[in-house]
């Protein structure tokens, strides 16, 4: 069972809502994670001990985190109980950095993380909000009407739809190689589980092996050797 966890009450007081701007980034977060059909998460269900945090609050947390290039679990647990947008996305509710960690290394979650990136970034990009090379903006920048962002949930992205997905998509893994691995190894300071080290390793070999697909069916000569050094150093830096 999950902690309950509903955005349609309000659980902080209402001045503190009425705060985060209609055109913030926390709203857009907010939305594109909403698109998620339910039964998309049944597979996270148990009925055994302590309830866990809705997978939908964990994903809006991270995914808002990421637009501000936080990527430490240690600073995103901060950001929980110190940030107003963040209070909001979570309800108010304040999950540890190991919870946040052992969430985002999940096999089960990758694949929403990397489709919700590539399609918020797509988005932003369409939009001219940001170039090529950038994570993403300042909330601030982002325009009040919602109905110029067109998110359209899928499970996963497997074939490239567009040049912008694609360079979204090698965007991210790129994230994950230089920011998300290196930072979850430093907040355990070395001390993992054993099942913290198996979801990083199962983590590690899924990026691999789309680096391989990629590698496989990308014909730009450079852009197949870039990949290859990618995966060459995650091989050796990533255990």
């Amino acid at each position: 069972m999950y902690k309950d966890y509903n955005m349609t009450q309000l659980t902080l007081l209402m001045g503190t809502s009425v705060l985060i701007p209609t055109n913030d980034m926390s709203r857009h977060v907010n939305e594109i994670v909403e698109t998620i059909p339910e039964n998309e998460f049944d597979e996270f269900k148990h009925y055994r001990d302590a309830t866990s945090y809705h997978p939908k609050m964990m994903l809006k947390i991270i995914l808002y985190a990421y637009a501000q290039s936080v990527f430490s679990g240690r600073k995103i647990e901060k950001l929980l109980n110190d940030c107003i947008r963040m209070m909001w996305l979570s309800q108010n509710q304040t999950s540890s950095y190991k919870t946040i960690n052992r969430f985002r290394v999940n096999p089960k979650v990758d694949a929403l993380l990397e489709s919700l990136f590539i399609q918020f970034h797509s988005q932003c990009l369409k939009q001219n909000l940001i170039d090529d090379k950038t994570i993403f903006i300042d909330g601030t920048k982002l325009e009040a009407n919602a109905n110029r962002y067109t998110f359209v949930w899928k499970k996963s992205i497997q074939n490239y739809e567009s040049k912008m997905n694609e360079d979204s998509k090698a965007l991210y893994h790129e994230l994950v190689k230089d920011k998300i691995i290196p930072k979850i190894k430093e907040d355990n300071d070395h001390e993992l589980t054993q099942e913290e080290i198996d979801l990083i390793g199962t983590h590690l070999d899924k990026e691999i092996e789309d680096l391989n697909h990629y590698i496989e069916h990308e014909k730009s000569t450079r852009l197949r050797k870039q990949t290859r050094q990618n995966r060459t150093w995650l091989c050796i830096n990533g255990t």
